[in-house]
Order: C-alpha cells, then sequence, then structure tokens
C-alpha cells in the first residue's frame, strides 16, 4: 500500500471502473489534513477521470472558490452529468450565489432546460434574499415541470430567508397550478410557514385540484393545536375621551374577526378593559395576543401596556406584542408614504404627541433617520392648532418656498387631525396604504 501524498494523489488515482479506485478514495475520506485545491486543478486540466464518488469525497473538502472554479467546468462540458452539481454546490460564498444568479437571470433567456433545472435548488440553498423573486419566477414561468419543480425546490431550500409575505403569495398561486404535483408541494410549503394555519385557510375559497385540495385539509388536519387555532387578538389603542374607540379601529378589529375567525378584543386607554372572550373548545390552551397599536414609546408604552398585560395575565396566558411603530413593516410604510409627500417639498414633517425620555429621543432619532423626515411635537391640547400652525408654518410671504407637507404620526382621528384636518390629511389608517398593511400583519399572526 503506497504511502497517501496529497500533491501526488489525484495522478495516482486509479480510472474509472478500476476495483482499486473506490477504497483509494475511502482512504482520501478517512484522511485528514488536506485540501481540495490540487484534485480541483488536476480535473480542470483533464489529469484525472470525474464520477460521482470522486465528487463525493471532494464535497467534504470543498470551500467557494474550489466549488466555483469545479462548477465553472462542468458547465463547459460537452455533456454535462446532471448528478455533480448537487455534490459541487454544497457550498455558500457570495461569488458562487453570483454565478448561479448569473446563469438563471432569466427564465426566457437561460440555457437549455435540464442545465437550469441543475442549479435552480443550489441558488436556493445560498439563502440570498433578493433570490426569492428570481426563484419563483421560475417556478411559476412557462417551463418543463421537472425545471419549474426544481425552482420550488429552491425556494424550500431556502424558505426562511425569504420575505414571508411574498413568499406566501408565490406559494399561494402556485398551489392553483395546473400541474397537481407542483400545487401540493406549494401546499406542503404553505403549511411550513409561521402562518400556516391562516395561508391554508385562505385557500378555502379557492379552486383547487380535488388532490391538492385533499391535501391541503390533511395539512390543516395535521398541524399542532397552536397551529391550527388562531389566537384572541387584544387591540390596545389610544381612544378618545371618555373611552370613545374611533369607527376605523372598530371596522379594523370587525375585518380582523372576520378573517381570523376568532375573537378580536379592543382596549381604548381612556375606558375600561373589556371581558376576555369566552374560550371555544381547545381554543383556550392559546395564549391571548396583546397588540399595542402605539406609534411611539411614550408613558402608554412604558408603563400602561405592561399594567394592561399583568391585568390579562391574571385570567391567563398572555403573548405581548411590539409596539406598532416598531415594525419594521410599519416604517417601511412610513417611508413610502412621505416619499409621495417629498415629491411636493424636500423635507416633509412627522406630527408627533410630545415625548420625554433618552429613550424616546433615540426612537425619533431612528425615525428621522430611517425616514428623512423631521420629526415635530406637536401639542394635542390645543384643539383649535393655532398655536402649532403659527410655530411650524410661518405666514406665506410672496415668493417663498411653500410650507412642508405634513405628516400625522396618528393611528386613528384625534383632536389634532380634526382640527388640522386640511393640513395633515387624515389619520394613518384612514390611508389604504397602512390599513392593508396592518389588516394583512394582524391576519397572520398565530
Amino acid at each position: 500500500m503506497h504511502r497517501l501524498n496529497p500533491a501526488e494523489a489525484p495522478f495516482r488515482l486509479p480510472p474509472c471502473g478500476h476495483p482499486d479506485r473506490l477504497p483509494e478514495l475511502q482512504r482520501w475520506r478517512r484522511t485528514s489534513g488536506w485540501h481540495a485545491a490540487g484534485w480541483v486543478a488536476a480535473i480542470e486540466a483533464g489529469s484525472v477521470a470525474v464520477d460521482v464518488d470522486l465528487l463525493a469525497v471532494l464535497a467534504e473538502r470543498l470551500d467557494g472558490p474550489s466549488a466555483l472554479r469545479l462548477l465553472r467546468w462542468w458547465w463547459q462540458l460537452p455533456s454535462p452529468d446532471p448528478r455533480w452539481p448537487a455534490l459541487i454546490g454544497g457550498v455558500r460564498d457570495p461569488l458562487l450565489a453570483t454565478w448561479l444568479r448569473d446563469r438563471l437571470a432569466s427564465p426566457d433567456q437561460s440555457g437549455a432546460p435540464e442545465m437550469s433545472a441543475c442549479l435552480l435548488p443550489l441558488l436556493g440553498f445560498q439563502r440570498q434574499p433578493q433570490d426569492g423573486a428570481l426563484l419563483a419566477r421560475w417556478a411559476l414561468a412557462p417551463q418543463p415541470g421537472a425545471v419549474r419543480r426544481a425552482a420550488l425546490e429552491g425556494l424550500a431550500v431556502g424558505l426562511s430567508a425569504w420575505p414571508q409575505a411574498v413568499l406566501a403569495s408565490w406559494l399561494r398561486r402556485l398551489a392553483t397550478d395546473h400541474d397537481p404535483s407542483l400545487a401540493a408541494a406549494a401546499v406542503d410549503l404553505l403549511a411550513r410557514l409561521p402562518a400556516a394555519r391562516a395561508q391554508l385557510v385562505s385557500l378555502a375559497g379557492v379552486s383547487l385540484d380535488a388532490a391538492v385540495e385533499q391535501r391541503r385539509q390533511r395539512r390543516l388536519a395535521g398541524l399542532s393545536l397552536p397551529q391550527a387555532l388562531a389566537s384572541s387578538l387584544l387591540l390596545v389603542v389610544h381612544g378618545r375621551a371618555g373611552g370613545v374607540v374611533p369607527p376605523e379601529l372598530l371596522e379594523l378589529a370587525a375585518e380582523l374577526e372576520r378573517r381570523r375567525r376568532a375573537p378580536v378584543l379592543l382596549q381604548a386607554l381612556t375606558g375600561e378593559p373589556p371581558g376576555r372572550p369566552a374560550a371555544v373548545g381547545a381554543s383556550s390552551v392559546l395564549p391571548l395576543t396583546l397588540v399595542p397599536l402605539m406609534l411611539l414609546p411614550g408613558g402608554h408604552v412604558r408603563y400602561d401596556i405592561p399594567a394592561i398585560a399583568t391585568h390579562w395575565r391574571l385570567h391567563g396566558p398572555v403573548r405581548r406584542l411590539p409596539f406598532l411603530g416598531a415594525w419594521p413593516a410599519w416604517q417601511r410604510a412610513l417611508v413610502a408614504e412621505l416619499a409621495e409627500l417629498r415629491e411636493r417639498a424636500a423635507q416633509p414633517l412627522l406630527l408627533h404627541h410630545p415625548l420625554e425620555g433618552p429613550l424616546a429621543r433615540r426612537f425619533l432619532a431612528h425615525l428621522e433617520a430611517c425616514t428623512g423626515a423631521r420629526c415635530v411635537p406637536a401639542s394635542y391640547s390645543d384643539p383649535s392648532g393655532e398655536g402649532l400652525l403659527s410655530s411650524l408654518i410661518p405666514a406665506p410671504i410672496a415668493g417663498a418656498p411653500a410650507p412642508p407637507p405634513l405628516l400625522p404620526l396618528a393611528l386613528a382621528a384625534n383632536r389634532l387631525t380634526d382640527s388640522l384636518a386640511s393640513l395633515v390629511g387624515p389619520p394613518l389608517l384612514q390611508r389604504a396604504r397602512f390599513r392593508q398593511l396592518l389588516l394583512a400583519e394582524l391576519e397572520a399572526l398565530p
């Protein structure tokens, strides 16, 4: 038995089919302290015959650059073996992800379908968030079934890397596909999402293939009890004098209750807490989900919300979410809304209730940085708004630039939006962008 020498190994490997080839490869698998770079160079030079057994041994030693070199070599072969990429491409590397993305840039402009089908799962394995849309285009495009299933496999491999809302949208479209095997696989992936129950229920009124509908029902029945049922929601809101809840919040709660098929309670900080909904069957095992619909970390968020959570925990388990203004999706919606206002002025103003303390200052600084708007405190104690108007918007002067547009950080109607309606416009929940976002986010909660 010859001594193992990493430098000579590629050139001493017996040819494919030789009885000593597999034992030699197994010896190298058990040997530590060697790298695949020399083997890759020998493969590129044509000095060593390649088969699945060799690649299976090398796969354990490949780094990103070596894997990329092998994939480039494989891509240029006259008759590439479709089994090899799965062995070569099991490495996460930015350059490798870029190469795969370039090969798969468009479903309409790529090479042979069988070649693309080999690479699509590898792109999903790279778990780059921007690639989810590319994989979805391949899965939804009019391609051979094997290619579309490979694209869906790519989505499955990187499932948690894709934005959940758009991923669910892609999978719901695929669940209605004319290819039952593809549609069934999409239903299986929907059942793996955090909001599995809501996603599967959303397909209840959709025309599905009979076998796919049976699959949906089995997946829904197979969810664990907390996944299969929607918890009750407690929406904590500011409210108005005397505990009055603005109509837009009442409409939001009613629509959510219809969509979730579970109780949705509203508690105004200015009113008495509602009674806990009666548990229906097994739903009593679920916690009440407390959602603070507050836009800023003021005293209500820091003191009142913990006290409310403590009160409700006397009656059962409570899951408490962060206040609404801290949600990244909500902040992105603010950016989009302000981008439209910015067409009329360089820097719109965000009007907010006066806040105190270092936490509030840090949050307002963050809000200014991520939105590009200036945060301005607006006292709600002046119902006429005259004091606010004089401090923010000076008297018009001929030739002076137009005053900055104002956006109120008010979820529902309050004294500020009432008194300055012509300047600040409607509260955020009366604007389609914010209402639709809030409905979608709250409907998807467990």
